[in-house]
């Protein structure tokens, strides 16, 4: 869902889309530095749209595809002895924890939260999560009937499905923190058993997300696993696909709220509050549901044709913090079992 970074009239949000670096933006105005790991397309309208009401410039530095959501993260553990950024918005909920156990968040619970259910922010207001993507199954209708869909996670690793289901690189993005979730939920053993049972399935394993959005919609595999943002993308260009919620009557499907946090020492903490205000807002929930299919975590708030909200579906119950731990120690694990 990435594109190349846009060069428009405000050059504190374009310019650093391009590089990662913070040039210098004159005027003397008051401005805010976010890192952000959401995909470009959906973040920058909405920093924009942050300029326009606050008149506060925003200076943006964004992931790239290749990096999947841990180039900016590497970036702010280099920079913590020297904070350049005031907030970091992260796509997922659980990445924001390697800044807390680093001592790098200072906790801001933003009064806009209050509506947000404390599943998803931090009571200390160290990490407030929104406008949340599920992971889901992808299916194709062309190749998968009705009686046969698939329902489970568990079902990319039936002999049925063998050599016809495809996941993105667990090393990387939102497969990372599924993978280290499964190994919260399930305990360690089930959870390598499952991996392994993927592997000898012949489960295709793709670039990205995306990737596996493109191969279930071209009908080159069966099924995949995806984020909901994907597979809304796949149903409006009109792909002979539908959306599984997997393990309804389980242990539920990964809710994964964008989260936001404030730096500690960055350069304007009082922007950054103001920032983390606008962002956390129903406004930018709608909005995210309207632009980019995300699910919004608040009752009431209004969504198009085709997108939920989280409290429609059951979740898989998981401690985020304890998701981030458990990502963190399965590295050199996953890198063994892609062969790296």
């Amino acid at each position: 869902m990435r594109r190349a970074a846009s060069r428009w009239a405000l050059p504190c949000l374009g310019s650093l889309g391009i590089a990662l670096g913070v040039a210098a933006c004159g005027g003397g105005a008051p401005e805010v530095v976010v890192y952000t790991s959401v995909d470009e397309v959906v973040s920058e309208p909405v920093l924009r749209g942050f300029e326009a009401r606050s008149g506060i410039a925003v200076r943006a530095v964004y992931d790239t595809e290749e990096t999947k959501s841990t180039g900016v993260l590497n970036r702010l553990v280099a920079e913590g002895g020297h904070p350049q950024a005031d907030v970091f918005w992260s796509g997922d909920p659980v990445r924001p924890f390697v800044l807390i156990g680093r001592g790098l968040v200072e906790p801001y619970a933003s009064p806009n939260a209050r509506d947000i259910p404390e599943a998803f922010r931090a009571a200390d207001g160290s990490w407030t999560g929104f406008a949340a993507r599920v992971r889901v199954l992808l299916v194709n209708r062309e190749r998968v009937a009705p009686a046969d869909r698939p329902t489970s996670i568990r079902d990319l690793a039936d002999p049925r499905w063998k050599g016809q289901a495809a996941i993105a690189n667990p090393l990387f993005g939102t497969t990372t923190m599924h993978v280290a979730a499964l190994f919260t939920a399930w305990s360690e053993a089930p959870a390598r058993a499952f991996m392994d049972a993927l592997r000898a399935n012949g489960v295709r394993i793709a670039s990205s997300n995306g990737e596996v959005k493109r191969l279930v919609a071209a009908g080159e595999v069966a099924f995949g696993l995806t984020d909901t943002d994907d597979a809304h993308e796949a149903l409006g260009e009109g792909a002979p696909v539908e959306v599984v919620f997997p393990d309804q009557d389980g242990i539920g499907a990964l809710v994964m709220p964008t989260a936001v946090v404030l730096l500690r020492g960055g350069p304007d903490p009082h922007a950054g509050r103001e920032l983390i205000d606008y962002l956390v807002s129903a406004e930018v929930e709608a909005r995210l549901a309207e632009t980019a299919a995300h699910l919004p975590l608040r009752a009431g708030v209004p969504t198009p044709p085709g997108v939920g909200r989280a409290s429609e579906i059951r979740s898989m119950q998981v401690d985020y913090a304890d998701v981030a731990r458990q990502m963190e120690g399965l590295q050199p694990w996953l890198r063994q079992w892609v062969g790296l």
